[in-house]
């Protein structure tokens, strides 16, 4: 019984993240009306339930941490190197993907050879060794997008690789500290098997600004 409880959570699960992802991957790439449009949502959902972690206490730094990697994400799509600004959802799209490879990479050795906690007493399951396993398979894959995928190139994808790691689990480790102090275990449900909306943004949420400064300042 417990078996076949577990293998319909993973199951369910599985066709929760496959559509999740199936849905950002065509918004972000279709065009600047549904890049727009997916941003917008994921702002109002992000926004509604950090408001509920946050309920009874001080607002202000938990919704700019929401707010301000959706405003940049915004100008970001907009590339000034291209004439008449035309829309340009590349640098999110490579943003998007390497931070999922690191999560999943991250958790799945995590998993099997965690032993060391980062932060135990914010997120009890992270560990030292998911982290350095997760980057491993992140400037792997940066690799292999440099050499085959041209289109992404003129962003460096192995330096973004470099420090999504860090953003990625600091966003990690806020949200989970606003959970932690709200004392629940997800942001919210929408997402069968995967908690809310901020559940599933939280590793874009420093690293989405340091993006940007990367883009507009420093290539």
């Amino acid at each position: 019984m417990i078996l076949l409880e577990r293998m319909k959570e993973i199951y369910k699960r599985g066709i929760t993240g496959l559509l999740y992802v199936s849905i950002i991957l065509l918004c972000l790439t279709h065009s600047y009306l549904s890049y727009f449009t997916l941003f917008l949502i994921l702002t109002v959902f992000s926004l509604y339930e950090m408001w509920k972690l946050r309920k009874g206490k001080k607002k202000f730094i938990a919704l700019l941490y929401v707010i301000i990697p959706f405003f940049l994400v915004q100008i970001i799509a907009i590339d000034s190197n291209f004439t008449e600004n035309k829309f340009n959802s590349t640098p999110i799209l490579l943003l998007f993907i390497l931070t999922w490879i690191f999560d999943i990479f991250a958790f799945l050795t995590g998993r099997k050879f965690g032993k060391n906690k980062i932060l135990p007493k914010i997120s009890p399951k992270k560990s030292w060794e998911g982290f350095f396993g997760g980057t491993i398979f992140t400037l792997l894959a940066s690799y292999i997008i440099t050499n085959h995928f041209t289109i992404f190139s003129i962003y460096n994808p192995i330096t973004i690789s470099l420090f999504i790691p860090f953003t990625a689990t600091t966003g990690d480790f806020i949200e989970s500290y606003y959970k932690r102090k709200a004392k629940v275990k997800d942001s919210g449900n929408l997402l069968p098997g995967h908690g809310g909306i901020l559940d599933r943004m939280d590793a874009f949420m420093i690293t989405i600004p340091i993006l940007y400064i990367y883009i507009n300042y420093i290539i």
